[in-house]
Order: structure tokens, then C-alpha cells, then sequence
């Protein structure tokens, strides 16, 4: 199609999480407070982990750095969605999309590194304790984060990069509440074939690798811990992970079903649910599931609200 015949389209329209007018209150509702709980959540583990030397370790450098990834997608993308809910129609321009797109991908692999290191973390800790403080320094752990974000930065660049290429025309209403790499190609007047294997490429890389380096380190730590003869050795080991499994599971098993099959086999309106959890329900979810049930993080929080200071 020749784009010289055709006017581009400049803006698009976000069809939302559902069309029906009974809805769009209750959910309007139900999300803002989703937000608003992940937001304080998540900036609470910051701020806790940041003055409470307690928290000063790798485990918890890590954790900062999870729950400043989780903040980030929710906040490029609920303002659209809830905005949704109130207007007739959602709309977002070409740049505003493509800035929002550049920053969601962005974020989301960043989790999928940072998840990973969080893993080896645990495998350094269980598996070699004596060697822990040497093997995981502040060094270290910079170089770990840093290469996690220097990654997710090239892959984002990538996908957007593709996605510049593309002409639309005519056709400018996304069927999702947000803007994705499917569902905006799917109004793409040019060749999506070559661009679709890509991003599945890419999209396959960016889950399976650190999903297998997940799978390596508790390979190894299964092991180490069924070498452990003590009950309590045992329950502890498995408890310092199960947060993190978790986590883990509910990312991995939300991202694949939207990224890592065909559009025949996962219909967009399926893909939208579970993008909602790993946008919205996994963020707001991290603070419970990784600090609530963390008995150093409830005593940090006891001793900031009780006396301001935590030594």
C-alpha cells in the first residue's frame, strides 16, 4: 500500500477493558483502589528498605528494585485505563502510544532480569552461605542490576524500533487498554509476518532465558536443601524462597499466555485478563506477598512507626 494514497493515522482509540455501560463505574472503582494500594505498597517497601539499615542486604537491594519495577508499568499504564472508564472514547496519540509502549516493555523485562538475579540470589545464599557476603557484594549486585537494565533497554529499543516501521491507516482503534505490540500490529497496513516472528523471537528470549536461569538456581537449592538433615534447616530454606516462587510463578505464567502463543490460540479479549494481572493485581500483590509475611520487614516497620529510627 502506497502511504502517499492514504492519510496516517495520528491518533488512536483504546477500546478498554469491556464495552458494557453497567461496568464502567464498578471497575472505574475497583482499579483506582488497586492503583492507589499498589502504589503506596510499593513506595512503602522503597522507602523502608532505603532508611532501615536492618534491610541493608542483597535480598532486600534486590527487592527495592522489584517493587520500583512493579511501580513503574502500573503507572505509564492505569491513568489511561481509568480514564477509560469515564470517558466515551480513549483516546491516545501516535507519539503517547509509542512512548507508552517503549516504557511498558521496558519495565516488564526488566522484571523478568530482575526476577532472575533475585533467583540466583537465593542459590548464592542457600547453597553457598559461607561465601554469601563475598560472592553478593554491593559491587555485584550493581553489576547484576545494571546488566538486567542495560538489556531490558536493548530489547524495549528493539521492539520500538519495529514497531516505527509500520504504517497505519484508516483502522486505529485497539482492542485492549493499553498499547501493546499485538494488538498494534494488528491495525498495521503493512507486512506483519517477519515483524510478528521477530517480536515472538525476542519476546521467547527475554522469557525463556532468565525462566531457565529461575529453573537452574532452584534446581541446585532443592538440592542442597534436601541435603539439609534438620526439619527446621529445611522449613527455613524453603520459606526464604517461597515469596519468591510466587512471584515467579504468577509472572511467567501471565506473560507467556500473552506473549508466547499464537492470536488463534489466545484471543485478545483472553489476552486482556491476563494482562490485567500482571499489570495490576501482580504490582499491588508484591508488598503482600514479599514484605507482610517477611519477619525482618514487620520488625523494620515496627521500629520506624514506633520509635523513627531502625538500627
Amino acid at each position: 500500500m502506497d502511504p502517499a494514497n492514504h492519510s496516517s493515522v495520528i491518533e488512536f482509540i483504546l477500546a478498554g477493558l469491556t464495552e458494557q455501560p453497567q461496568l464502567q463505574l464498578p471497575l472505574f472503582l475497583l482499579f483506582l483502589r488497586i492503583y492507589v494500594v499498589m502504589v503506596v505498597g510499593n513506595l512503602g517497601v522503597i522507602i523502608l528498605i532505603g532508611l532501615c539499615s536492618l534491610l541493608n542486604t542483597p535480598m532486600y537491594y534486590f527487592l527495592s528494585n522489584l517493587s520500583f519495577i512493579y511501580l513503574c508499568p502500573s503507572t505509564v499504564i492505569a491513568p489511561k485505563m481509568l480514564v477509560n472508564f469515564v470517558t466515551e472514547k480513549n483516546i491516545i496519540s501516535y507519539p503517547e502510544c509509542i512512548t507508552q509502549l517503549y516504557f511498558f516493555l521496558l519495565f516488564i523485562i526488566a522484571e523478568s532480569y530482575m526476577l532472575a538475579e533475585m533467583a540466583y540470589e537465593r542459590y548464592v545464599a542457600i547453597c553457598n552461605p559461607l561465601l554469601y557476603n563475598a560472592i553478593m557484594s554491593n559491587y555485584r549486585c550493581f553489576q547484576l542490576t545494571a546488566a538486567g537494565y542495560i538489556l531490558c533497554l536493548t530489547h524495549s529499543t528493539f521492539h520500538i524500533c519495529l514497531m516505527l516501521r509500520f504504517y497505519f491507516y484508516k483502522a486505529n482503534v485497539i482492542n485492549h487498554y493499553f498499547c501493546d505490540v499485538f494488538p498494534l500490529m494488528e491495525l498495521s497496513c503493512s507486512s506483519i509476518y517477519f515483524n510478528k516472528l521477530l517480536a515472538l523471537v525476542h519476546s521467547s528470549f527475554n522469557v525463556l532465558i532468565p525462566a531457565l536461569t529461575i529453573l537452574t538456581s532452584y534446581i541446585f537449592i532443592l538440592y542442597k536443601t534436601f541435603h539439609i538433615y534438620s526439619m527446621k534447616g529445611r522449613s527455613k530454606a524453603f520459606s526464604t524462597c517461597s515469596s519468591h516462587i510466587l512471584a515467579v510463578a504468577a509472572f511467567y505464567r501471565s506473560a507467556a499466555f500473552m506473549y508466547l502463543q499464537p492470536s488463534s490460540v489466545s484471543p485478545m479479549d483472553q489476552g486482556k485478563v491476563s494482562s490485567v494481572f500482571y499489570t495490576c493485581i501482580v504490582p499491588m500483590l508484591n508488598p503482600l506477598i514479599y514484605s507482610l509475611q517477611n519477619k525482618v520487614v514487620k520488625l523494620a516497620l515496627r521500629k520506624i512507626l514506633y520509635s523513627g529510627k531502625c538500627r
